[in-house]
Formats: structure tokens, C-alpha cells, sequence
């Protein structure tokens, strides 16, 4: 289903049937995302895409290289399946000799994300925290930078739905020294794969 057919069912409150019929799809695929997430990609057209994100300690995770505090190319909507999703934003402020941290252009393909670090350095505090819950639909949009953060031991899944926006990037906080790199994405095996879907079902159901 097209990326504007999910938005409609968000609105119609389907969201989780809708993923309940998706999640009985044999074809599933899933990846470790470096921002402490399994991702099941679903759909992609163009510049729209829809993935089914899961958080959980039953899964391992990929090891971030730069941080947590990124933003998107892309305007997100996500809705909370089921658990507590905390979007953290940050408030990120060009410095110099007092700078924290670096700013990394991440750039993704089908061999995983080449993350380049750019001549930007600095400083950043919390900003607003906003936090989620089962039904929730949050929106962020592009080139906000923030976080996503699941409560230690919890346990959420989200529908997330990203749209394209001309002349962004995507970009991502790291060490001052960090130098050029390439992550690949590691692919989740079928047994892996399909504890994935166990575990969201099981949620849903």
C-alpha cells in the first residue's frame, strides 16, 4: 500500500489491523538500524516510504558510529503501535573552539550508509521532549534534529512514514575527530526475522 493509503488509515484509526495483515506478508525482510531499532521496510516509491520500526532487548542491536541526535531529509509521521516512544529534540548551536560535537552528512544505498563528516562543529542541549504512547501519531519535520528514545527494558513498535523533502539531508551528531566511514546494514536472518513479527503480533493481538 502506497505511502498516502497508510496516512488514510492512520486517520481512520486502522493502523493496527493494517499491520497485523502486513506482518503476515511471507516476503518480510528486516535490518538493524544503527539508531537502536530493527526496521521492516515495506514500501518505497520514489521519495515516500513506509517500515514498521521495533524496539526491543529480545533483538540485537547495531552499534551507532556517530549518535543518536540526527534529522532527516525527510518530514516523518509515526504512529505508536504499542510502548512509549520519547521524541527528544535537540537544540543544536554552531561553536567553535567550544564546540562538542561534529555534524556527519549520512548518505544511505542498498550497500548501507557512507557518513562523511562535514565542516560544522557544535554545542547542544535538550530541548522539548515529547512523549508517546499506544494510538499516538506524532509528526517531526525535515531537518529537525532529535532523538528517539525508548524507556530502558521497554518494549514499542511504530509505523513510520517518511516523505521526501527537495535539498535536504540527512545528518547526524558525532565525535569532533570522526573521520569518513562506511556501516553497513546488518540483515536480520529468518529466525530473527521472524521473532520480529512474533513479538509485534503478539503485541497487536
Amino acid at each position: 500500500m502506497s505511502y498516502s493509503g497508510v496516512r488514510e488509515l492512520l486517520r481512520g484509526g486502522e493502523a493496527t489491523a493494517w499491520a497485523l495483515e502486513v506482518l503476515a506478508r511471507p516476503d518480510l525482510s528486516a535490518v538493524r538500524h544503527p539508531l537502536g531499532f530493527v526496521c521492516l521496510p515495506l514500501e518505497r516509491d520514489g521519495g515516500e516510504g513506509v517500515c514498521l520500526h521495533l524496539w526491543s532487548d529480545s533483538l540485537a542491536h547495531a552499534e551507532s558510529t556517530t549518535s543518536q541526535i540526527h534529522c532527516h531529509s525527510w518530514d516523518l509521521v509515526s504512529h505508536v503501535l504499542y510502548g512509549q516512544v520519547r521524541n527528544v529534540h535537540a537544540v543544536v548551536t554552531d561553536a567553535g573552539a567550544d564546540a562538542t560535537h561534529r555534524v556527519f552528512e549520512v548518505v544511505s544505498g542498498a550497500g548501507g550508509d557512507r557518513i562523511s563528516p562535514t565542516g560544522r562543529t557544535v554545542r547542544h542541549t535538550t530541548g522539548l521532549v515529547e512523549v508517546f504512547g499506544s494510538g499516538d501519531t506524532y509528526t517531526l519535520a525535515a531537518d529537525r534534529f532529535h532523538s528517539s528514545v525508548v524507556p530502558e527494558g521497554g518494549e514499542a513498535a511504530t509505523i513510520a512514514l517518511g516523505q521526501g523533502r527537495a535539498g535536504g539531508r540527512d545528518l547526524s551528531l558525532g565525535p569532533l575527530d570522526g573521520g569518513p566511514h562506511h556501516v553497513s546494514r546488518q540483515p536480520l536472518d529468518a529466525g530473527e526475522t521472524a521473532l520480529a513479527v512474533r513479538l509485534i503480533t503478539a503485541h497487536l493481538t
